[in-house]
């Protein structure tokens, strides 16, 4: 689990200086939120396999105490985003990204 809290603190660092800054800077930011979110999305994947039971619905999901920690920290903006990849994982959906 200290994998997957530090992409996430990171994460939202970068978002949080993403909003204080602009061109090249923020963009830089930007870029740092994206990685790192999935980093994090990557590692959640690791942690959901180890569950047992798993949650079988997004109402489920979302009731883990690790869940509903991301949730109320997780800038509005990116909730659906983390809702999306919920699903996916929910489903067993692998996501392909191109860097």
């Amino acid at each position: 689990m200290k994998l997957i809290d530090e992409y996430f603190e990171t994460a939202i660092e970068a978002w949080n200086m993403m909003q204080k800054t602009s061109g090249d800077d923020g963009a830089e930011w930007a870029e740092r939120f994206e990685r790192y979110f999935y980093e994090f999305i990557d590692e959640l994947k690791k942690w959901w396999a180890t569950l047992d039971p798993k949650p079988t619905n997004l109402d489920e999901a979302e009731e883990l105490p690790e869940i509903k920690k991301w949730m109320e920290q997780i800038p509005a903006p990116v909730q659906l985003n983390f809702l999306t990849e919920l699903e996916d994982i929910l489903d067993g959906v692998e996501t392909e990204r191109f860097d």
